[in-house]
């Protein structure tokens, strides 16, 4: 079983940066392509941003393109979502999971391609 720990949510206003953290218990961490999902509430869980396996394919959602940036550091077991320029409908429980393959594929915005799942952590932006 992968254990995946989000961190680095909180409250923040618009216009603010932020920076959540993933990391992985995986020993494997660098074979698989990891996602960044969120959920607001009352809405479904929605793709933001996935790369691969090597950090140099990388998807984002259209909301956060421009925004948002996913990074990964394999030496340290660790995903990341830099987000920029925050907006209120930012607001959403922010996801990590792995996606048990190495690369960016059909399917890599779908949360049911996704085999491993962290437990979420918060991000409010509100003025």
């Amino acid at each position: 079983q992968v254990h995946l720990v989000e961190s680095g949510g909180g409250l923040v206003q618009p216009g603010d940066s932020l920076r959540l953290s993933c990391t992985s218990s995986e020993r494997t961490f660098s074979d698989f392509g990891m996602g960044w999902f969120r959920q607001a509430p009352g809405k479904e869980r929605e793709f933001v941003a996935a790369t691969s396996y090597s950090g140099r394919a990388i998807m984002y959602a259209d909301s956060v393109k421009g925004r948002f940036i996913i990074s990964r550091d394999n030496s340290k077991n660790t995903a990341y979502l830099q987000m920029n320029t925050v907006r209120p409908e930012d607001t959403a429980v922010y996801y990590c999971a792995s996606r048990g393959t190495p690369l960016l594929h059909n399917g890599y915005d779908d949360p049911r391609e996704y085999r491993d799942w962290g437990q979420g952590t918060q991000v409010t932006v509100s003025s």
